[in-house]
């Protein structure tokens, strides 16, 4: 998962356009290509909103077979590991909700009608009042899945809010209030963040131990393991700190609110 670059700052009070912090949603439903991506793209703005009493469900596309760079790797024990992995990044974000795997082949994931109708039934299932996903726009994305889980989300939103898509599903349809993008090249919704949300984002990241080497550069049989955590740890604490400057906040993650759906 690579983080975004972002925005210049605004000196503090300047008119940016960037809104602030949500009402605390009872339900949100984030939606990741692979296991982690949720953790790297909301993970502390989740914390923040299970802490006040929302419902955080995770809806994960792909199986995450691929996330590693050894060649001998058995996938499906690999497969097996990181939904465990997910599972504890959840609960360390203060989930309570769904963890829900749609299991497409890592690297394989598409956008097609199948794909959309799992979605939608998923948002018509859980009833989410926010849907987070990845920006499906980002310009000179270079991994299929992440553009394609970003179209599923919001196309999904689609077809989960109109009657007529998908009836076969029998299950009532659902019209989230606000659809919020991580990684987004023009963000304009900053969520102020508290010490506590960052550690447990640093939590929930610290669960997917299977990505340690190729997402974290952490080398867990490396005596310098631990100061390879804390560097990776400093890097997410910086991330935050300049989101945070971008929203006129000590610490923020940064989105495209789309509240027109």
């Amino acid at each position: 998962m690579s983080t975004p670059d972002l925005p210049t700052p605004s000196p503090p009070g300047a008119s940016t356009g960037v809104s602030r912090d949500l009402p605390v949603p009872a339900s949100a439903l984030a939606i990741g290509a692979h296991p982690d991506d949720v953790e790297f793209g909301a993970g502390a703005t989740l914390a923040k909103w299970a802490a006040a009493g929302c419902v955080v469900h995770h809806l994960i596309c792909t199986d995450g077979s691929k996330g590693t760079w050894d060649p001998h790797q058995d996938p499906a024990e690999l497969v097996a590991t990181r939904q465990v992995e997910q599972r504890a990044a959840a609960k360390a974000l203060g989930g309570t909700g769904e963890v829900a795997f749609l299991g497409w082949p890592d690297g394989e994931l598409d956008s097609s009608l199948r794909q959309r109708w799992q979605v939608a039934y998923w948002i018509r299932r859980l009833r989410p009042a926010v849907v987070l996903g990845h920006d499906p726009w980002k310009r000179y994305r270079l991994h299929p899945d992440h553009r394609h889980a970003g179209l599923l989300a919001v196309e999904g939103i689609v077809a989960a809010r109109d009657p007529l898509f998908f009836p076969e599903q029998e299950l009532e349809h659902h019209r989230p209030d606000v659809a919020l993008l991580w990684e987004a090249d023009e963000p304009d919704h900053v969520e102020a963040l508290e010490d506590r949300d960052l550690d447990a984002k640093l939590a929930a990241l610290r669960a997917h131990e299977s990505q340690f080497q190729t997402t974290m550069g952490v080398a867990l049989d490396d005596p310098a393991a631990d100061e390879q955590w804390e560097a990776f740890a400093d890097r997410i604490r910086e991330r935050l700190a300049e989101w945070g400057r971008f929203g006129s906040c000590p610490l923020g993650e940064g989105f495209k609110k789309i509240d027109r759906l």
